[in-house]
């Protein structure tokens, strides 16, 4: 049996060739924010997400200080196994944590590896 994961992404997982390249197919989704994180910039270094993604510098999301601060996005429905994908496209400036959305919903979403907490 392949179980449902929610996946929530702000940045470049929306974009449908990154999702036929990822998971073979388009993600249907719905909106939702991310609570108590902020986003930045951060480079890209891995030339295939770069040619995929056609971006070189994606958001990234940083743990904020003001729990009320929220990164809107969207929240897919994946399978296990995809998400396993999903793990394979994000670079290691990423980590993947389950967060707390907007909705009261949990998701899983890639966030800064780097513990940095901003004001």
């Amino acid at each position: 049996m392949n179980t449902t994961e929610l996946l929530f992404s702000y940045g470049t997982l929306q974009n449908v060739e990154v999702q036929l390249e990822t998971f073979g197919r388009k993600l249907v989704g719905h909106d939702d924010a991310l609570l108590g994180y902020q986003l930045e910039m951060v480079e890209i270094k891995d030339e295939a997400v770069v040619a995929l993604s056609g971006e070189s510098h994606h958001p990234i999301a940083i743990e904020a200080c003001d729990a009320t601060n929220e990164i809107p996005g969207m929240v897919f429905e994946i399978s296990a196994d995809e998400l396993n994908h999903s793990d394979q496209y994000e670079v290691n400036d990423y980590k993947r944590i389950f967060g707390n959305l907007k909705s009261g919903k949990k998701a899983w979403v890639y966030v800064s590896a780097d513990v940095i907490i901003r004001t």
